[in-house]
């Protein structure tokens, strides 16, 4: 498609001499920023999608894809429930949790509000996220009616370990001839987890079963059922078959899917996802734009050039190629550092991040605003390879009226102006 001629005609051009150092230094600039809109699209893409499967991943990795809850009294047959849902096709675990609110304190600590979830000790180190990621003690001693496993960030907060005591206030108090006496119970840490996720850690409380069924007055009973599903975006068809299995409940059960729940959560992550794109686009755009002005003037300043090339017999197509070839250098030369310096980036974002901070000595990720104890980046391939696609598609399309505007060159008139 290109011949030698044309090939070294159009590197000569890019070699820049004397007096023509100005063409050059904007094609330098076009070059950059295309690498630069290419490798911080890649750079964004990657951490939203992180951001998106790492929150994704934690949320539903302790609350389960789809919740069976009770409507109004608490649920009496969740052994049955649990046991029904858990021969379904796509579930792969279904696990009774007693939940609530209580207020966690310790001596020497403040008090905080938190998330008491009563669990059964087998069903606890199937929770994966917990039992794989315990830092301080051991699941072994979670039984009984004295036991209890926080997160990393409480244990911090309240000044606790493994064997300190953790006091539960339920601000549903119990009914005395004094009037309405909170129920205040201390138990023994046996167990601290970090999953990673901010507000688990900081607010997380695991009690067995038996001993929340006791602190939130629902002997035998439990308030949900967490079902776990082997598709968690197929969990749609799983929440139908759950429905109809317990069909026979009529109104005193809902069943409620992560996309139920935390649909507005998912839909903003969405939205900004796509908004980014849109934005960090025109980076791209705008150095598409500057490689069109630097292939202009690099036709005006080359007028001459052109003209002994017509008369000495090049066509006008040969003339194009040319001035095609000098732009394709600049835009294909900047989307491949671009996307080689976003993906090196994406690959060391923590080893940078923390660099950073190092450097500026400033918390760049704060855990407790992003939910998320590190920065997290997800490389998608096709993505990239559309990032890239993209970036090559408009920096040639921008080389296409310089070019054409060479090839118009009249070298009789060209010459006559000289």
């Amino acid at each position: 498609m290109f011949g030698a001629f044309e090939r070294m005609v159009a590197a000569r051009y890019l070699r820049a001499r004397k007096g023509e150092r100005f063409v050059s230094v904007i094609a330098s600039f076009s070059l950059i920023g295309i690498a630069l809109g290419v490798a911080t699209l890649i750079i964004v893409m990657s951490v939203m999608n992180g951001f998106r499967t790492e929150l994704l991943g934690r949320i539903l990795g302790l609350n389960g894809h789809l919740g069976i809850y009770a409507a109004g009294a608490p649920m009496r047959d969740f052994d049955a429930i649990a046991a029904r849902v858990r021969g379904l096709p796509g579930v792969t675990a279904a696990l009774p949790v007693v939940e609530g609110q209580a207020l966690l304190t310790a001596d020497r600590g403040g008090a905080f509000g938190g998330l008491v979830r009563g669990m059964r000790q087998a069903d606890l180190r199937a929770l994966k996220l917990v039992a794989d990621n315990i830092r301080e003690g051991s699941l072994d001693g979670f039984k009984g009616d004295d036991a209890v496993a926080i997160g990393i960030g409480l244990a911090q907060r309240l000044g606790l370990s493994v064997g300190g005591k953790i006091t539960l206030i339920s601000p549903q108090g119990s009914a005395t001839a004094f009037g309405t006496v909170p129920r205040i119970r201390a138990y023994n840490v046996v167990a601290v987890f970090q999953v990673g996720f901010n507000e688990a850690d900081t607010s997380f409380v695991f009690l067995p079963l038996e001993a929340a069924q006791v602190f939130f007055q629902v002997r035998d009973a439990a308030t949900q059922v967490e079902v776990m599903v082997r598709d968690p975006d197929a969990v749609g068809t799983v929440n139908r078959e759950v429905r109809a299995a317990l069909a026979d409940h009529g109104a005193t059960l809902r069943v409620i899917d992560w996309t139920q729940s935390n649909n507005s959560l998912f839909a903003a992550v969405a939205v900004e996802r796509n908004v980014m794109f849109l934005i960090l686009t025109l980076i791209i755009v705008v150095a598409a734009f500057n490689v069109i002005s630097s292939l202009i003037m690099m036709v005006k300043d080359k007028t001459r050039d052109i003209a002994v090339l017509r008369t000495i017999g090049a066509g006008s197509g040969a003339v194009m190629r040319i001035f095609l070839m000098c732009g394709a250098f600049v835009g294909v030369a900047g989307t491949v550092l671009g996307a080689v310096l976003g993906i090196v980036f994406c690959l060391n974002i923590e080893t940078i991040r923390h660099w950073l901070e190092s450097l500026t000595g400033t918390n760049l990720f704060n855990p407790e605003v992003y939910f998320l104890s590190q920065l997290p980046a997800e490389l998608d391939w096709r993505e990239v390879a559309q990032v890239i696609g993209m970036a090559l598609g408009l920096s040639l399309l921008a080389t296409l009226y310089p070019s054409w505007r060479a090839a118009r060159t009249d070298p009789v008139e060209a010459l006559r102006h000289e």
